[in-house]
């Protein structure tokens, strides 16, 4: 078997992902490596292996009999430039699809392995079967003949095998059956090659409801009704296999994604990296916008089960009465409309990562039964009666607070606590405002490729506007306004009219009227508001006391004087 020829481009995190993963599929040989670090995890495994490595990937489009080419730093100038010098024989494929193809066929090697011994299986029966069985496609052309065929007839498997029916036996049963499509019963003939006479029962194979061939059987037909069911049970398992390998997905970010320097995303991916290493639960905790996905599919892209599926359920989205269903799937008749089987979510995150996004929003009845598949790690389909075991990794996540609901009766308090292992609250957008310039570049360059456009920066006019605005929707909303702005603009540089124009519906904060106070009441309202904006934790009151030009020190002393105040801020 001729073995397909993949190079690899980019020998970082993902080229090193992917390295490992073809190693294990024998059909394919890998024949060269580029990055032009020369200490990449990818090169260094590649020479280890006796795999050839440049720094130069061009060298590798001119290897010969080169199948397949696999980009996996992201960079669209490498891709643009694979593109324009590529062989037309070589095929380019990005990181992310090749790692998903992949993890798919490890996934389902098990299941791919049943799929062959039930064919073996068939193909015992047919052969220990009395009646002789003969197998044609619809152009006639002769694809199967059983042991029993060449024991009747005195004619070889070799010999009649690769044989055109219509001109071997064009009054035989199969032949009659390929041209009406309709059965044939009791046809008494004698097969072409051959002085053996006899009785023949035929019938068209049909898939998916369209005629693909015939089969023959010569005597009696009742085997053949055996063999249709040995058939039909190996339809059920690639139905099957098929529905599963349509729902399973993986991770499209890795930390790299995550972008900001301040000190309090740091944190958070640090803990976050930490808590990738081990198969801990892990509850993030945040508001609407400010990444929670994202940082759920980096810690599965990080984990040791990366090469396994990541699957996500909204508990927000689905109704209430389909939660249940969704998450350990359905037996067949366990309501009216389950013709089939359904495989659940849990079912589908075997030995992956399962996502349960605003997990806040889950009724109680079905709190109880995630604890029991948290703690048991084992659950039935609704209408089932087998208990099915899984290894499942979870990440929940919610911009709710739990501990508030836990005291509202709303949410059970020890489903928190299996949930809340390891808790990751992400900042908001409005306290980490440093990192702003690196979330408007990347932005910018995104939008420039979706849109069309050739927008280069943001003036010193529109960056203040963008640092004055708190950002309830926080990067999201970030990325809303900068691409409504990109979409009505036609300047190389987003200016301040072109910010206000869309961002009218958020009133930037105002200097308000009051009335006539004391320094100390206006000091206590600064003091107050500032800590109200930056958050009363230790970081937050840092924050406000360099807003507020005052020491740390100071800003303490302040707060343990003030008193209860009617004072709005």
């Amino acid at each position: 078997m001729k073995l397909v020829r993949v190079a690899i481009v980019g020998g970082g995190r993902g080229g090193y992902s992917v390295l490992r993963m073809l190693k294990e599929i024998k059909e394919v040989e890998i024949v060269g490596i580029s990055d032009v670090e020369p200490e990449a995890p990818g090169i260094v495994a590649a020479q280890e292996e006796g795999i050839s490595v440049t720094r130069d990937f061009n060298e590798l489009l001119s290897l010969p009999d080169l199948d397949v080419i696999i980009e996996t730093t992201g960079l669209p100038e490498v891709r643009d430039k694979i593109q324009q010098n590529i062989s037309s024989k070589t095929a380019l494929m990005e990181a992310k699809a090749a790692n998903l193809i992949i993890t798919i066929l490890k996934e389902k090697k098990e299941e791919l392995l049943e799929i062959k011994r039930v064919k073996s299986q068939l193909s015992a029966i047919l052969d220990s079967v009395q009646e002789a069985i003969e197998v044609a496609d619809i152009n006639g052309n002769i694809q199967y003949v059983n042991n029993a065929f060449s024991r009747v007839t005195g004619i070889s498997e070799k010999d009649r095998i690769g044989q055109n029916i219509f001109e071997a036996s064009p009054d035989g049963a199969l032949a009659s059956v390929l041209k009406t499509g309709k059965l044939v019963f009791g046809h008494r003939t004698k097969v072409g090659g051959s002085n053996a006479e006899v009785v023949s029962n035929a019938a068209p194979i049909n898939v998916d409801g369209i005629m693909e061939g015939g089969v023959v059987v010569f005597q009696h037909f009742t085997d053949v009704m055996n063999i249709m069911e040995e058939l039909k049970k190996s339809t059920t398992i690639i139905e099957s296999l098929t529905d599963k390998l349509g729902q399973v997905t993986t991770s499209k970010y890795t930390f790299d994604d995550i972008l900001g320097n301040s000190d309090e995303l740091k944190r958070c991916i640090n803990l976050a990296e930490k808590s990738a290493r081990s198969n801990t639960t892990v509850l993030l905790l945040g508001e609407s916008g400010t990444g929670k996905e994202l940082f759920a599919h980096a810690i599965h892209s990080s984990s040791m089960r990366r090469e396994n599926p990541f699957i996500k359920v909204n508990c927000a989205a689905i109704p209430e009465t389909l939660l249940e269903s969704e998450f350990f799937g359905y037996a067949k008749g366990a309501f009216t409309g389950a013709v089939k089987s359904k495989i659940g979510k849990f079912e589908l995150a075997h030995s992956g990562t399962i996502f349960l996004d605003e997990i806040g929003d889950m009724n109680l009845i079905l709190q109880g039964k995630l604890l029991r598949v948290l703690q048991e790690m084992e659950f039935e389909r609704v209408g089932g009666n087998q208990t099915i075991k899984v290894d499942v990794r979870v990440i929940a996540a919610t911009n709710r607070n739990l501990r508030e609901l836990i005291r509202q009766g709303k949410f059970r308090e020890d489903l928190f606590y299996r949930l809340n292992v390891v808790e990751i609250t992400i900042p908001p957008l409005r306290v980490r405002k440093e990192d702003l310039p690196v979330l408007l570049d990347n932005l910018i360059v995104k939008l420039n490729r979706k849109l069309g456009k050739k927008v280069r920066g943001v003036s010193k006019e529109a960056e203040e506007m963008l640092y004055n605005f708190d950002w309830p929707g926080n990067v999201r909303e970030l990325e809303n306004v900068i691409e409504r702005v990109m979409v009505t603009m036609d300047e190389e540089i987003i200016n301040k009219k072109n910010l206000s124009q869309q961002m009218n519906q958020f009133r930037i904060s105002h200097d308000r009227d009051i009335e006539l106070i004391t320094i100390d009441q206006m000091e206590e309202m600064l003091i107050r508001k500032a800590v109200a904006k930056f958050g009363n934790t230790v970081e937050g009151k840092r924050r406000a006391s360099q807003a507020l030009n005052i020491s740390l020190a100071t800003l303490y002393n302040k707060l343990k004087r003030q008193k209860p105040t009617n004072i709005k801020i």
